[in-house]
């Protein structure tokens, strides 16, 4: 079966806001590019991408615009605007781009910011409320700390559709994440509306000694409670190649679900990242 990548990069740390890197990063401090991953989508039999932004910057989201227009595998853009500002007025330049077809989602790094109420924020949530205007989800990246708010975010804004990325970064390197388990089913209440990612994985987990035995309990309790049907596979390329790299990052996902029947694999593997972001593939 083809899978569709529903959440990669590429990058330059030369041009941009990569501060979060630390030396543990070092190897991926470095540019990446469509060159280099698009072999990787053959021996990783992806059919199709989602290019998701990488910084604070509505230019990176235009260049990324442009670049899904001109390559064949990218199938939508997870762009970014500042929720801090008039919002409205940001989508429409964006989708003012010759290429705006592109644009699926927004997101922002929330689980950077300081305060974990950033969501419920009233300035945030007046630009959130704006995007079901323009057909748009938005990105959750948000850890533990943030999915109280996150809960109270999806409440207030009924209608709209969301997707966790990287099943909100459970601490999956001390084991069984509790504090996880226990608040992200209550965002799988409004299942109706929210997709989750099967992706980030390698990196939550210990970098050196993980295996597919310390990842499949969490990925099996996501597609408990969400249903396969809201359930989707993504890489987090080149983030994986920290602990892992592109293929066995989709090796792990595949190997996670195999006792599930095949209708079931293909919407975690490729519906569910259609039915989310729309996209036309």
């Amino acid at each position: 079966m083809l899978a569709i990548d529903s959440h990669h990069h590429i990058w330059d740390p030369s041009v941009g806001d990569f501060s979060w890197m630390t030396e543990a990063h070092e190897p991926i401090n470095k540019e990446f590019t469509l060159d280099d991953l698009k072999p990787l989508l053959v021996d990783a039999r992806i059919s199709h991408t989602v290019l998701v932004q990488t910084w604070s910057s509505i230019e990176e989201t235009e260049k990324f615009l442009s670049l899904a227009g001109r390559t064949q595998f990218i199938a939508g853009v997870v762009g970014w605007v500042d929720f801090e500002k008039n919002v409205v007025s940001q989508i429409q330049r964006l989708m003012a781009h010759p290429h705006s077809i592109y644009l699926k989602s927004l997101r922002h790094q929330v689980h950077d910011e300081p305060d974990a109420n950033w969501l419920i924020d009233p300035q945030v949530l007046r630009g959130l409320a704006a995007l079901r205007e323009f057909g748009l989800a938005y990105d959750l990246l948000i850890r533990p700390r943030e999915i109280p708010a996150a809960v109270d975010c999806v409440q207030r804004l009924p209608g709209q559709n969301f997707v966790i990325d990287h099943i909100a970064k459970p601490k999956i390197s001390q084991g069984w994440d509790i504090e996880w388990a226990d608040s992200i089913s209550r965002l799988a209440d409004f299942r109706d509306r929210v997709w989750i990612k099967l992706s980030g994985l390698v990196t939550e987990a210990d970098w050196e000694n993980w295996s597919s035995a310390d990842i499949a309990p969490y990925v099996h309790h996501v597609i408990e409670l969400f249903g396969p049907e809201r359930v989707m596979a993504g890489s987090d390329w080149p983030v994986c190649n920290l602990a892992s790299n592109y293929i066995g990052a989709f090796e792990l996902v595949r190997a996670s679900i195999s006792e599930y029947d095949e209708r079931d694999q293909e919407f975690i593997m490729r519906q569910s990242a259609v039915s989310a972001y729309n996209l036309e593939v």
